[in-house]
C-alpha cells in the first residue's frame, strides 16, 4: 500500500517552467513596528531584466498578486507565475500587468507545528495594506489584492478572513496550490487543529459575508502524496456559487496530476492561470473584476471546461455565415471528412427534421485545435444556405487530441440545421466527424468487481465500435476504498493510419476527471479511484468515456486492485499509524504488568504483544459508540458529559471510513509494534557488548528513587522546558533513559560473575544457566561471594527490569517521535527566538521529565508489592480505546495517554 501510494503513480507529465531573464526579489520595506513584530519575515517584489529596474523605485502601475509559500516554502517559488505573467503582458503590449509580490515566512513547518500559523496569518494583513500603499498615487489604483496560496499558504489566507480587524473587501481573489482545507494532514498539535476549526466554522457560518471573494483550489491528484486531493477540496457547504475546487488531472490543457512541489512550476497549470488572471481583468478599472460572477465563469472557463475559444463574457447570440463558401447538405446519420491544403471553404448543413424521430443526440469532433467557432446551429428553414445561426462552439469542449461537441436535440427545438464550417486549410491536415445516434445505443452499464474479488474474477464488455463515442456507466462505484483496473483493447479491421483514442473517466459529483490518449490498436491500462466517496444525496454514475475510431472493436476489462484498494487505506489513514501502533504498545504494556502481578515474572514484549494486544479488545466498543451517536438521546448524554466527538463518526462523516480499516491499521500496528520491540531489545544487546567490553563492571549499591541528584536533574531539565522547548527536554530524558537502561544489564552481568566465582555446583549453575551470560574475563578482583539464592533472585529482578525497560523505552519512542516536529521548528527558529511560544507539549514534558526520572532507577521488585498493580495492569486497556476513539484525528493526545499510565507505574514504586 506504501508502495502504490509513494511510487505506483503517472509519470509526470508537466513541462518546466523557465526565466528568460535572471529573477530578482526586491525587499520590499515594511514599517518599523512591523518588523519588529516580526523579524523573521519578508515582504519581496518580483522581477526580471528591464522590468526589475524600472520597479526599483516601487512606482507601480500594475494589478497586485500576493504569494504565500506553504510548509518549509520559498518565496521564491513565485519565479514561475511572475515569469508567464511577464511574458504574458509583453504579448498585450503591457496594456495591462501584474505585479507578483512574494512572502518570506523564513521556510517555517508550519504543517507540523501550528503555533506559527496565527502570526504568519497577521503578518500577511501588514503585508497586504503595506502593498495596497504603494499604489495610493496611481491613476488606476487597487482597492484588494488577489492572492495565490501554496499548501499551507492557501490555508493562512482563508485565515485572514477570520482576524477581527480584516475587511473582507481586501481581498476578492483567492487561488490555492495543493492546500489541505478539510484538515490537517498530521494533527501533531492542538494549535494547528483549532486553527482548522476556526476557519472551517468560520467559512461555513459567514458564507453570505464571503459572497464577494471568489476561491479556487487545485489540487494535486494521485502524484501528490504529501496531500491528498480529498483534503484540497473546499468545505461542501459554503459558498455555492462562489468556490470551486479541481483536480489538476481534470484541468483543460493541463490534464496532468502533478506532485506537492510541482503543481507550483508546472507550466500547463501556471499557463492556465496567468491566462485567467488576464481574462478577470475589468477595462474599465484595469484591476481584476468586482464582478463575483464574472469571475466564476472565467475560472470555469479555463479550469472546468475550455470549449476552445477564447474567453468572452457575453458571447454573441447569432452569428452572420458570410464568404463565398460551397454549402454541402449532409442527409445520412454519419459524416466524416478530411482535411488537406483545401483551398475552398465549406458548410456542410445537417438537417434535423429527418433525424428527431430516429436519434436523441448529435455529436461532432474537430482534430482542428484553433480558436476559432466551427458549428452552428440553424432556424430558417427556406433556403438552401443559413445567412444568420447561433454560434454552437460554445457548446464544445477541448480534449488532448481534439475538439467535441454532443447535443440533446429536444433541447434545441427551434433548430432545422446544423452547420459545420471548414475553413481553407493551406498547409494543414485535420479530420472533421458528425454522427445522429439514440443514447441508449451508446450508453452500457458495467458493474464492478467487489472489493474481496482481490483480482481474481473481472467484468468485462466488448464495443463493437461503427460510432465515434461509448460511455460506460460504472455500477456501484461510489467509495474511496474501492480501486480498479482498467483494460482497453482496441482492434481494428484494416490498418490505416487512425487518429488516436481518449478515454477519459468521468466522475460526476467531483472534478477529478482523468484523461489517457491511445494510440489505435493498443492494450491500455486504467486505474480507477476516488478522491471524494458520492454524496448520499447523489444518484449520479462514474462514467468511462471513450472518444473511439469507426470501425473498430473496443474490449473493456475491469479488475479489483488489491495494492491499489491498500493504497487507498495508505493514503485516507497514514496518518492515524502512530495511534495503532502506540496502542499495541500500551496494550502489551498492560499484559506485562498484568503478568509481573501473576507470576512474579516480567514476559518477553513480543510473546506478550502476541498474547494481549488483539482487535476485538478495542474495536467493538468504538464501534458501538459510534452507532449510538446516530441517536439524538445518545448524543445529548455525549455532550452533556463534555466528551470530545468520536473520531471515526468524523470520518465517517466525511465518507472517509469503511469497514475493516480500522482491523488492518491496527494490524498492521502489531506488526510495526513487534518489529521496534525487536530494534529495542537488539540494540540494548549490541550497546550492552560494547559498553561491557569497554568497562569492566563493578558491584552496584541499590540507590533510593528520589536522591537530591535525581532531583537536581528533574529542577534542571523542567527549567530547559519552560525557558526553551519542551520537546528539546524531552529528547534529553529519552537519551538519559535509553543510557539509564543499561542499569539492569549492569547488574545481571556483575551478579553474573559473583554466581561463577562462588564455587557452586555444576548442577546450581545448569539451574540458572537461563539467566547467566559465559565469559572468558578473568575474576580474580570480583569478591568471593554471596549465596546462590540471593544471586539467583537478583539475576531475575535484573532480566524483568530490562524487559519493562525495553517496553517502556518503547512507548517513551513514540511519544519523542511526535513531539520532533516542534522542536525543528525550535531549533530552525533560535536565532529569533530562545523560547518556543507557544510550546505544545510543555506541560506534558515536565511531568515526563518527573516520570522518567524515576522510573530509570526503578526495578521491579518494587512494582511487584504496590497495592496499585492491580489498577496499572488494567488501565492500559480503556487507554488504549480511549487512544483510538479520540486521537486518529488528534496526534497530540497520544503523549497524554501514555503518561498517564506511566505516571501509575511511578506511584506503583511508592505505594
Amino acid at each position: 500500500g506504501v508502495r502504490d501510494v509513494m511510487f505506483l503513480y503517472e509519470e509526470n507529465r508537466c513541462s518546466m517552467t523557465y526565466m528568460y531573464e535572471y529573477p530578482e526579489y526586491l525587499k520590499i520595506k515594511l514599517p518599523k513596528k512591523t518588523a519588529r513584530r516580526y523579524p523573521a519575515y519578508e515582504l519581496y517584489l518580483y522581477g526580471e531584466g528591464n522590468y526589475a529596474e524600472e520597479n526599483k523605485n516601487l512606482l507601480l502601475t500594475g494589478i497586485p498578486v500576493l504569494f504565500l509559500p506553504g510548509n518549509a516554502g520559498s518565496y521564491k517559488q513565485v519565479r514561475s507565475l511572475g515569469s508567464i505573467a511577464l511574458r504574458k503582458a509583453e504579448d498585450v503590449d503591457f496594456k495591462y500587468h501584474f505585479n507578483f509580490f512574494s512572502v518570506n515566512f523564513n521556510e517555517e513547518l508550519v504543517a507540523l507545528y501550528g503555533g506559527s500559523l496565527q502570526r504568519q496569518t497577521k503578518f500577511v494583513h501588514e503585508c497586504i495594506k503595506v502593498i495596497l500603499k504603494l499604489y495610493r498615487d496611481q491613476e488606476f489604483a487597487p482597492s484588494s489584492v488577489a492572492i495565490v496560496g501554496h499548501s499551507m499558504g492557501g490555508l493562512v489566507a482563508r485565515a485572514l478572513l477570520t482576524l477581527k480587524n480584516f475587511k473582507p473587501e481586501l481581498i476578492n481573489l483567492l487561488i490555492t496550490q495543493a492546500t489541505p482545507h478539510v484538515a490537517p494532514v498530521m494533527p501533531l498539535d492542538r494549535y494547528l487543529t483549532d486553527f482548522y476549526t476556526a476557519i472551517n466554522n468560520h467559512w461555513i457560518l459567514k458564507a453570505q459575508d464571503l459572497r464577494n471573494l471568489t476561491t479556487l483550489s487545485v489540487a494535486g491528484g494521485f502524484r501528490d502524496y504529501q496531500v491528498r486531493s480529498g483534503l484540497a477540496f473546499l468545505p461542501r457547504l459554503s459558498q455555492h456559487d462562489s468556490a470551486l475546487s479541481v483536480v489538476s488531472s481534470a484541468v483543460p490543457r493541463a490534464w496532468a496530476s502533478t506532485d506537492h512541489l510541482s503543481i507550483v512550476w508546472c507550466k500547463e497549470l501556471i499557463l492556465a492561470t496567468i491566462r485567467a488572471f488576464f481574462d478577470l481583468i475589468d477595462e474599465n478599472t484595469r484591476q481584476i473584476t468586482e464582478d463575483p460572477k464574472k469571475r466564476m465563469s472565467v475560472l470555469n472557463h479555463h479550469f472546468v471546461r475550455h470549449p476552445a475559444k477564447m474567453f468572452e463574457e457575453n458571447p454573441e447570440a447569432f452569428t452572420d455565415l458570410t464568404g463565398a463558401f460551397m454549402w454541402i447538405t449532409v442527409k445520412g446519420s454519419k459524416w466524416t471528412y478530411s482535411v488537406y491544403n483545401d483551398s475552398d471553404g465549406k458548410y456542410f448543413a445537417f438537417p434535423l427534421a429527418s433525424h428527431r424521430k430516429s436519434y436523441s443526440h448529435v455529436y461532432c469532433e474537430n482534430s482542428m485545435l484553433d480558436t476559432n467557432s466551427w458549428i452552428y446551429g440553424c432556424m430558417n428553414t427556406n433556403s438552401a444556405m443559413c445567412l444568420e445561426a447561433a454560434d454552437l462552439s460554445w457548446r464544445a469542449e477541448l480534449l488532448p487530441t481534439t475538439k467535441v461537441v454532443m447535443l440533446k436535440l429536444l433541447d434545441y427545438p427551434s433548430l432545422t440545421h446544423i452547420v459545420i464550417q471548414v475553413p481553407p486549410a493551406v498547409g494543414n491536415k485535420y479530420t472533421l466527424g458528425c454522427e445522429f445516434f439514440k443514447e441508449d445505443s451508446r450508453t452500457v452499464q458495467l458493474p464492478v468487481t467487489h472489493l474481496f474479488s482481490f483480482g481474481l474474477s473481472s467484468s468485462k464488455i466488448l464495443l463493437n465500435s461503427t460510432g465515434l463515442l461509448y460511455n460506460v456507466q460504472l455500477q456501484h462505484f461510489n467509495q474511496i476504498y474501492q480501486a480498479f483496473k482498467i483494460y482497453i483493447d482496441s482492434h481494428c479491421q484494416s490498418l490505416k493510419e487512425r487518429k488516436p483514442s481518449v478515454y477519459r473517466l468521468h466522475i460526476p459529483w467531483s472534478y477529478e476527471d482523468s484523461i489517457t490518449v491511445a494510440k489505435v490498436p493498443s492494450l491500455t491500462e486504467i486505474s480507477a479511484k476516488l478522491h471524494i466517496a458520492q454524496p448520499h444525496n447523489d444518484s449520479s454514475l462514474p462514467e468511462l468515456n471513450i472518444y473511439s475510431s469507426p470501425d473498430c472493436q473496443y474490449e473493456v476489462i475491469l479488475k479489483t486492485s488489491l495494492l491499489q484498494v491498500l493504497g487507498q487505506i495508505v493514503r485516507f489513514h497514514a496518518g492515524a499509524f502512530p495511534v495503532y501502533i502506540v496502542s499495541n504498545i500500551l496494550l502489551t504494556y498492560g499484559g506485562q504488568l498484568s503478568t509481573l502481578r501473576s507470576t512474579g515474572q516480567c514476559s518477553d514484549f513480543s510473546l506478550e504483544l502476541v498474547r494481549t494486544a488483539k482487535p476485538y479488545k478495542v474495536e467493538p466498543l468504538i464501534s458501538i459508540v459510534v452507532y449510538l451517536q446516530g441517536f439524538n438521546w445518545f448524543r445529548e448524554i455525549w455532550e452533556s458529559l463534555s466528551l470530545p466527538e468520536v473520531d471515526a463518526a468524523v470520518l465517517s462523516s466525511q465518507d472517509a471510513w469503511f469497514p475493516l480499516v480500522s482491523l488492518i491499521l491496527f494490524l498492521f500496528g502489531t506488526g510495526i509494534a513487534y518489529w521496534s520491540g525487536v530494534f529495542f531489545s537488539t540494540s540494548l544487546r549490541l550497546f550492552s557488548s560494547l559498553w561491557l567490553t569497554l568497562i569492566r563492571p563493578t558491584e552496584l549499591q541499590k540507590d533510593k528513587l528520589i536522591t537530591p541528584r535525581r532531583l537536581c536533574g528533574m529542577i534542571s531539565l523542567a527549567l530547559v522546558s519552560w525557558t526553551t522547548c519542551g520537546a528539546f527536554a524531552v529528547l534529553i530524558i529519552y537519551l538519559q533513559y535509553f543510557l539509564g537502561s543499561y542499569k539492569p544489564v549492569h547488574v545481571f552481568v556483575t551478579s553474573t560473575f559473583h554466581f561463577q566465582d562462588s564455587g557452586h555446583s555444576k548442577e546450581a549453575s545448569q539451574n540458572s544457566s537461563p539467566h547467566t551470560v559465559k565469559t572468558q574475563s578473568s575474576v580474580d578482583s570480583i569478591p568471593e561471594a554471596t549465596e546462590s539464592p540471593s544471586n539467583s533472585k537478583t539475576l531475575a529482578e535484573a532480566v524483568n527490569s530490562l524487559k519493562m525497560h525495553i517496553t517502556i523505552l518503547n512507548l517513551f519512542t513514540w511519544i519523542v517521535l511526535l513531539n520532533l516536529p516542534s522542536l525543528i521548528y525550535w531549533l530552525k527558529n533560535l536565532r529569533y527566538n530562545v523560547r518556543l511560544d507557544p510550546d505544545p507539549c510543555r506541560s506534558t514534558a515536565i511531568i515526563l521529565i518527573s516520570i522518567l526520572e524515576l522510573l530509570m532507577n526503578s526495578s521491579t521488585s518494587e512494582v511487584k508489592s504496590s497495592k496499585l498493580l492491580k489498577i496499572a495492569a488494567k488501565v492500559p486497556l480503556p487507554l488504549s480505546v480511549a487512544m483510538l476513539a479520540f486521537g486518529r484525528m488528534h496526534l497530540y493526545r497520544v503523549p497524554h495517554f501514555v503518561t498517564f499510565s506511566l505516571l501509575l507505574h511511578v506511584l506503583c514504586c511508592f505505594v
